[in-house]
């Protein structure tokens, strides 16, 4: 399995040079985004074990990103919803599920509430427990070797105790046993 952290949010270009939260909710990927993307992308064509289908947090920056992973490799995406970001900053405010429908009409919303994103006081425990659920989901995967995960820092950072910068892939074993992580943010 690789778990891929999205590509430059509009967020992350401000947060980084200023290290203020803008108050931007679930922002769109730039177009640096787009270009760590396409570069992750082709990486990802020569993979040991070819991609056959991607998974894909609900937020916006994840789902372009899925989308520019699923079109390169031509796969599909599956939105999951466990694999958000840990909800701390503004931008973990999320789409409700009726507009990303909309945008997304392709894309299956069904199994997700209207307001599918906590509030942005989820503790390291909730995640935890997200990361645990996912891991078990994960590992009893017939085809675990050939998904991708579209994912956050946070997100990453607990199940697999890497920081993952954008764009990053990350190798993930969902059969071993992973350390667990419950140090303050």
């Amino acid at each position: 399995m690789i778990l891929i952290r999205h590509g430059q949010s509009e967020f992350n270009a401000h947060h980084d040079s200023t290290g203020r939260d803008p108050g931007i909710h679930d922002p769109r990927l730039t177009a640096l985004g787009r270009r760590q993307v396409a570069e992750s992308a082709a990486r990802l064509k020569d993979h040991a074990h070819p991609i056959r289908r991607v998974l894909a947090s609900p937020y916006t920056r994840a789902i372009e990103t899925a989308e520019i992973v699923a079109r390169s490799l031509d796969v599909p995406i599956e939105i999951e919803l466990s694999v958000h970001e840990h909800a701390y900053y503004q931008c973990d405010v999320g789409t409700p599920r009726s507009i990303l429908a909309e945008r997304w009409p392709a894309l299956s919303f069904d199994h997700i509430d209207e307001v599918w994103w906590p509030n942005l006081d989820e503790t390291r425990e909730q995640l935890e427990r997200r990361c645990r659920t996912f891991h078990r989901r994960a590992a009893a995967l017939a085809d675990w070797r050939h998904v991708a995960v579209v994912s956050h820092w946070g997100f990453i950072l607990q199940l697999t105790g890497h920081s993952a910068v954008n764009a990053e892939l990350v190798p993930f074993d969902p059969t071993r046993e992973r350390r667990v992580l419950l140090e303050a943010r």
